[in-house]
């Protein structure tokens, strides 16, 4: 899935969608530092008052929020994964039963020998999600939903509890100071712990060999419940990926190099991200960064063994590719950081082309191009003669 398959799931999130049907609904109570099941409880979704449905529905958007690579993640299920064939059941499952005895198993393997600090609650939905084939042409006599692609699916959400209120009241009839604490626990669907939607889809098909999860926090995804409860092949964040990146680079460049240079590494890499958006996320092997390299303006010729043999003492696996998408800084926004003792500077990685660091009457100063007055706190910057 790409980011605009995930988004556009997320856009059809809302109740009273005819584009998005929910048929059922699951939610599994755990108590704290225990493996058992309280409590299980399934019903149809359409059952649901409306607020709880909205909450719900937000707490599902919440989940499916969050950058590729570090939030979210593809991932792919081991061979002969007991937890694909897990859901797959659950998917297929025609009756209330055989749907609850499915997401039961799953929650067995997210409780087995990992007790939880609080109360959590786990949220099943199985639903379908009916996707446009061809977008709205008002002239045509056809709609652009008398075709769609049909996308069943599973999306789990783990919610912890909020601890019951304990308060003092005060008692206007009896006039007299009360404890009261309130027993019932409050399930936080605001701040999802973690989940995963399954299956994945892309290009109107759908891929049962991956799942999507969701971390709790981005660059940190919880590698027991990646291997052990979804059965899924180890999962590279992007920060990780940045990181073996940024040490090839030293490796075969040495650890300085231009603005310009980098600028245009930066500006060959988002060229692939931007031209295979639609489709599968580019990666970059040692040949490919050999090429990037080469084409950035670099004085020496990169030589491809060399990118091989550090890809290898990096990675410990010459093969090794990187995702495009998480060795780039987001690259409209203000994310590179040049560092001094003096002052920090963010800028745009298509700008570094206009920073130099020279020597100026014996001291390294930055000196950035502009093409207008600069500011100061919404005042104008009076211009200096260069030797002043």
């Amino acid at each position: 899935m790409n980011k605009k398959d995930i988004a556009g799931l997320r856009r059809q999130l809302k109740v009273d969608n005819d584009l998005l049907k929910i048929s059922d609904i699951f939610n599994v109570y755990i108590m704290k530092e225990t493996t058992d099941i309280y409590h299980y409880q399934s019903q149809p979704f359409e059952m649901l008052d409306r607020d709880q449905q909205e909450l719900f529905i937000k707490n599902f958007k919440k989940l499916l929020t969050g950058q590729l690579n570090e939030k979210l993640f593809e991932l792919k299920f081991k061979r002969e994964a007991e937890s694909q064939l897990i859901l797959h059941k659950g998917l297929l499952s025609s009756g209330v039963e055989d749907w609850m005895d499915q997401m039961l198993l799953m929650t067995e393997k997210m409780i087995k020998d990992n007790p939880y600090e609080k109360d959590v609650v786990i949220t099943f939905i199985k639903a379908e999600y009916l996707k446009p084939m061809k977008k709205r042409n008002d002239e045509a006599e056809e709609s652009e939903r008398d075709a769609v692609y049909s996308h069943p699916f599973i999306l789990c959400s783990i919610n912890k509890t909020q601890e019951a209120k304990r308060e003092l009241v005060f008692d206007y009839v009896e006039k007299a100071f009360k404890y009261n604490i309130d027993v019932d626990s409050v399930i936080d669907l605001d701040t999802p712990m973690t989940g995963f939607l399954f299956p994945c889809f892309s290009n109107g098909a759908s891929d049962v060999n991956h799942v999507l999860y969701s971390a709790k926090k981005a660059n940190e995804p919880d590698h027991r419940f990646t291997e052990d409860v979804l059965n899924s092949e180890h999962t590279i964040t992007a920060k990780e990926d940045k990181e073996v990146f940024e040490e090839v680079i030293k490796d075969v460049m040495g650890d300085q190099l231009t603005p310009s240079t980098l600028a245009n590494v930066y500006r060959e890499i988002n060229t692939m991200v931007e031209e295979n958006e639609e489709d599968e996320e580019p990666k970059l092997d040692y040949k490919n960064v050999e090429r990037v390299l080469n084409q950035s303006g670099g004085s020496e010729k990169v030589e491809s063994e060399k990118v091989k043999a550090a890809f290898e003492r990096i990675t410990a696996n010459e093969s090794y590719e990187l995702k495009a998408s998480s060795v780039v800084p987001k690259y409209k926004s203000k994310s590179i950081k040049i560092q001094t003792k003096v002052a920090n500077i963010s800028i745009s990685p298509q700008d570094l082309e206009y920073v130099r660091q020279v020597n100026y009457k014996g001291k390294r100063c930055i000196m950035i191009e502009i093409e207008e007055d600069a500011e100061i706190e919404g005042f104008k910057m009076l211009p200096e003669a260069f030797g002043e």
